[in-house]
């Protein structure tokens, strides 16, 4: 290998890096996940009747300019056909916006597809069937009818909401509050959607389930009269629910799109659209437009990539008295959570230390966050500075966070798996739980290996490797969760392992390498398609990213004392693909809720790439 070539891309890498980073030590790149969250806030803009002209025209044309030709808009770039929900919420906020008229050729196109692939009424994903029905474009779902008192009431029917996953609960619990008054909220601009069923119902498809039914029975029981005396309803529990979970800047646990619902279900519960908590929702949404572009992020994403970017440029070499690196350790040690959030249900005796994904984010940290801002920050941790005590509880939050399965989850842990059709909106099985997940787990070992000088000898670490182990594929893969995804889960389960001390010729390492290289391109590099995500199964994209080449390259690195052929392929093709800079260094790589939800990290082209470039200089350079 060039290695003079790999240390110049390396330093290419890392001067761009510094010239990114913000004054206050932060790296500010705009978590897009394409145009779901854009569609919402012009719908939600003008619902409440904001004239903020300028962002919608601007949010309209970015919406528009990301039509395919045969009138649909797509969730990932090689998505077949189109997707039906994002052309539906796409269409209505453009005719929305009021900058485009139903009879402009790309609107007749797009209801033409919407149309073709069964109309409105085949929407299957929970927010799309939300905003739909509280503009009174759609009913209501009655799966979604279920009484608060469900939920908010000691007697209940033994739904736990503390079950599902936190991001769940938020969207939820509106939703729930939305539903259950059978909320709709018109103006006079809105425009009628109707002509996009195919027939004289304006009901979803996927509402005739079990769940439909027994929400009904439920709803005929006089719950309301069985609950005990209380000053509160469910109703206000709900609300305060909401509340207590709003983050500093006004959002609802950090997420753009359920604060959206938080607003709508405020106004269900008669809240003016001008009152100062709806303003002050509203401010918090509009604090997530990217900086760059004409975006709404569902969450802002700076605590990851300052912490794991930090953690990447301390490998190259980078000295931690850089004034840049300085400036990022600083940041990070002030985001260090202190406050107890729903986690704590689970780990009622430990306190608070962990991180989360935004810079705003104060109760909902998670395991990825929390070991990387670890790692970020260990050089400046001392006994000295009183910065030991910060980084142990920081440890002790995240190592508690392990699951007894022995893997670890992203939020909280031991989470309960609710029934396979208890909600059949698309991807709901994997947004309402919390699971334990392989790229996680492969993670926290290569943390604990490389941090903590932990190995295979010490019990609890062998239980670790082996829950990973029983969850290898047929054909020698891993699924990874939170990237695309059994390339993602692959490397860093090899990764992962071999931190800790498994020997490169355990059979599951060797099965695993030998698939790696049977899906490898022909141009040396990696790709999987998103679809993977939501099939479940290996597809290939039939062309190679930055980011899943480098997942690659790890875990060959991570099994070989030599470089070889194949290797010296995939790095001739990180090079070329970092050069390049066509669709695939835009193509998302990161996975939000399999099916409808991909995201756009820009800094998975940085981050990773300078991980396995330094990597393999440290390994084979000397």
């Amino acid at each position: 290998m060039d290695m003079n070539r790999i240390r110049a891309r390396i330093d290419d890498l890392t001067a761009e890096l510094l010239n990114l980073q913000s004054r206050d030590g932060a790296w500010r790149m705009c978590f897009d996940s394409g145009t779901m969250t854009d569609s919402y806030l012009i719908i939600l803009l003008r619902l409440l009747g904001r004239t903020d002209e300028h962002l919608i025209r601007l949010l309209a044309a970015r919406i528009a300019s990301k039509q395919e030709a045969n009138g649909s808009w797509k969730v990932y770039p090689d998505e077949s056909e189109g997707n039906l929900e994002a052309t539906a919420e796409a269409y209505f906020s453009l005719l929305y916006a009021g900058y485009y008229a139903d009879y402009d050729p790309r609107m007749v196109r797009a209801k033409h597809f919407i149309l073709q692939r069964g109309g409105l009424s085949e929407a299957r994903t929970l927010l799309t069937q939300v905003i739909f029905a509280a503009t009174g474009q759609a009913d209501w779902p009655r799966l979604l009818r279920i009484p608060l008192e469900a939920f908010f009431s000691d007697l209940g029917i033994g739904l736990d909401l503390f079950s599902l996953s936190g991001h769940a609960r938020v969207h939820l619990v509106p939703t729930l509050i939305m539903a259950n008054k059978q909320f709709v909220r018109r103006t006079v601009t809105m425009p009628d959607l109707s002509s996009l069923f195919t027939g004289s119902s304006r009901a979803f498809a996927n509402d005739s389930t079990w769940i439909s039914a027994l929400n009904g029975f439920i709803s005929s029981l006089p719950l309301t009269s069985l609950l005990p005396g209380s000053s509160n309803t469910a109703l206000e529990q709900a609300e305060r629910f909401m509340f207590d979970r709003l983050e500093p800047n006004g959002t609802l646990l950090t997420y753009s799109t359920a604060t959206i619902l938080m607003i709508l279900a405020l106004l269900a519960l008669g809240y003016s659209p001008q009152s100062p908590p709806v303003n002050r929702l509203l401010g918090g949404i509009l604090s997530l437009l990217c900086g760059d572009r004409p975006h709404l992020q569902v969450a802002s994403s700076e605590v990851w990539d300052t912490a794991m970017i930090t953690y990447a440029l301390r490998e190259t070499g980078l000295p931690s008295q850089h004034a840049a690196m300085e400036r990022a350790g600083a940041y990070l040690l002030e985001r260090q959570h202190i406050r107890l959030g729903d986690w704590a249900k689970r780990m009622p005796n430990t306190p608070p230390g962990g991180w989360g994904f935004s810079q705003v984010n104060t109760l909902y940290p998670d395991v990825d966050d929390s070991a990387a801002a670890l790692r970020a920050i260990r050089p400046y941790v001392s006994e000295e500075n009183g910065l030991q005590a910060n980084w142990q509880r920081g440890l002790n939050w995240v190592l508690t966070m392990r699951n007894d399965d022995g893997g670890w989850p992203a939020f909280e842990r031991n989470g309960q798996q609710l029934p396979a059709s208890f909600f059949t909106f698309e991807g709901s099985a994997d947004i309402s739980t919390d699971p334990s997940t392989v790229d996680l787990t492969g993670r926290m070992l290569s943390f604990i290996g490389d941090e903590l000088d932990m190995t295979i000898s010490q019990k609890w670490v062998e239980d670790s490797v082996r829950w990973v182990l029983s969850q290898q594929t047929r054909d020698g893969s891993w699924y990874g969760r939170w990237g695309i995804a059994y390339i993602h889960g692959t490397g860093a389960a090899v990764q992962g392992m071999t931190a800790v001390g498994v020997s490169t010729d355990h059979p599951a390492i060797k099965k695993a390498i030998k698939w790696l290289l049977a899906i490898q391109n022909e141009d040396g590099g990696w790709g999987e398609s998103c679809l993977s995500d939501k099939e479940k199964r290996y597809i290939p994209l039939n062309a190679s990213t930055p980011s899943q080449t480098a997942w690659a390259l790890d875990a060959l690195i991570a099994a070989n004392a030599k470089p070889t052929a194949a290797m010296q392929k995939g790095v001739d093709a990180l090079h070329q693909l970092l050069e390049r800079r066509d669709w695939t260094y835009g193509y998302p790589t990161g996975a939000g809720l399999p099916g409808s939800v991909y995201v756009n990290y820009p800094s998975n082209n940085y981050i990773w790439p300078l991980l396995t470039l330094t990597s393999i200089f440290k390994k084979y350079g000397s």
